[in-house]
């Protein structure tokens, strides 16, 4: 399911205009990317949580040439799923 999907979906389910259903994901996307480049963790019980992990700065190598490159410290987004989700996915 990609973006424009998602807003359909939410128009049928909710019996609003697609406008407002793209304004709902647009606000709901904004807070999430918000709070996560705050550093903030995002749960939402039962379907899964976000988080940003830091990364130490290390000796990486590269590739292409073999030589030692200093890879500087980084953050990133993190995605997992909970329980309810890992089991409604893994129906058999």
């Amino acid at each position: 399911m990609n973006k424009l999907e998602l807003i359909s979906a939410i128009k049928d389910k909710a019996n609003i205009s697609k406008a407002e259903a793209a304004r709902v994901v647009q606000i709901f996307f904004d807070s999430m990317t918000d709070a996560m480049a705050n550093g903030d963790r995002i749960e939402i019980r039962g379907l899964c949580s976000f988080y940003v992990k830091n990364y130490k700065s290390y000796a990486g190598r590269n590739p292409k040439t073999g030589k030692k490159v200093v890879i500087k410290p980084k953050k990133l987004p993190f995605f997992k799923s909970g329980k309810e989700l890992k089991e409604r996915v893994d129906v058999k």
